[in-house]
């Protein structure tokens, strides 16, 4: 039964699915939600179990979001909200999506929003935090996770989606994509990592907070490392091709950018396209087929080994 291993490891390796959308033209920001609901519907049969999506949704100068996540959101959400209030009074504000919150309030507050939560709500989940981006993501098919957050009527500058087959870790939210380990920052990823423990251990070390055991966390807290370093989002993705083993294809946002690497070895699959629009990708073209203008797009396989970057 040799063969049938082998087509069980071929088809595992294929599996995940991702797309991204980064608006060159911002009069389209009122439909980026719902394109990136179509494309990560379209890519639900590489990976059905859980699905995610990071929205650039703008900001306001000197004002911060976090959005936090609760299994248990109808208890743990209004006492939330009743000791953001308490502390930080009508300088914050706390917007619920199902079992999502995005709580907006001064950027020098974030901080203690942060330390409140982690302190005295142990069953909150912090996503995301920052000046622009959202995450929202849960266990479920695709178009499912998409409704309960309302994805589709997002308005955003771009945003970056995960279709999720569970192969190195469980079936929960904590391991679903996107990841994000620093401000504005995150990370999707087809593949796998295979010196993604002794990078963790060494990433604790210097201070990055790592919650899962996702390999794909490993990579966004490594990127978070270097450009806290002083490199750009470029830079450390040059630098993640030597430090980073295994077979992968990242796509990563930052508050005014969107980058694209694959391992030099590049076996999953991947599609880039771009217009005086966008830039889109997914990891088939399918995913792609009904963005507007897409039958005059540029569209071409990313090179192995080359950091695809664009930046506002």
């Amino acid at each position: 039964m040799a063969w049938l291993a082998e087509i069980r490891s071929i088809w595992v390796a294929q599996m995940c699915g991702i797309v991204g959308l980064f608006l060159k033209d911002e009069s389209l920001r009122d439909q980026t939600g719902a394109m990136l609901t179509d494309m990560l519907v379209t890519m639900s049969d590489r990976g059905p179990d859980s699905a995610g999506i990071a929205v650039y949704s703008g900001s306001d100068d000197g004002i911060a979001k976090l959005t936090v996540q609760s299994d248990s959101a109808s208890v743990d959400f209004p006492a939330l909200a009743s000791a953001i209030n308490d502390r930080f009074g009508a300088d914050a504000s706390m917007s619920t999506r199902d079992t999502h919150a995005v709580i907006s309030l001064p950027s020098d507050h974030s901080g203690s929003a942060r330390a409140l939560i982690n302190e005295d709500f142990p069953g909150v989940r912090i996503m995301s935090r920052g000046d622009a981006i959202e995450i929202y993501k849960e266990v479920g098919l695709p178009q499912s996770v998409a409704d309960r957050f309302g994805i589709a009527g997002m308005s955003a500058t771009h945003g970056i989606g995960h279709t999720r087959m569970a192969t190195e870790s469980a079936v929960t939210t904590e391991g679903a994509h996107p990841f994000s380990t620093g401000p504005d920052q995150c990370l999707v990823h087809n593949g796998s990592l295979s010196n993604h423990n002794s990078l963790r251990r060494k990433l604790r070390r210097e201070g990055l907070e790592i919650e899962s055991e996702n390999d794909t966390e490993v990579g966004a807290a490594y990127l978070t490392w270097r450009m806290q370093q002083g490199a750009t989002l470029g830079e450390a993705l040059e630098d993640a091709i030597q430090a980073l083993d295994g077979f992968y294809t990242f796509v990563v946002g930052t508050k005014n950018g969107f980058g694209v690497l694959r391992d030099p070895i590049a076996c999953k699959p991947a599609v880039l396209a771009e217009t005086d629009q966008y830039v889109a990708f997914g990891s088939e073209y399918r995913a792609l087929v009904d963005l507007p203008g897409i039958e005059n797009a540029k569209v071409w396989e990313p090179e192995p080994a080359t950091v695809y970057f664009w930046e506002r």
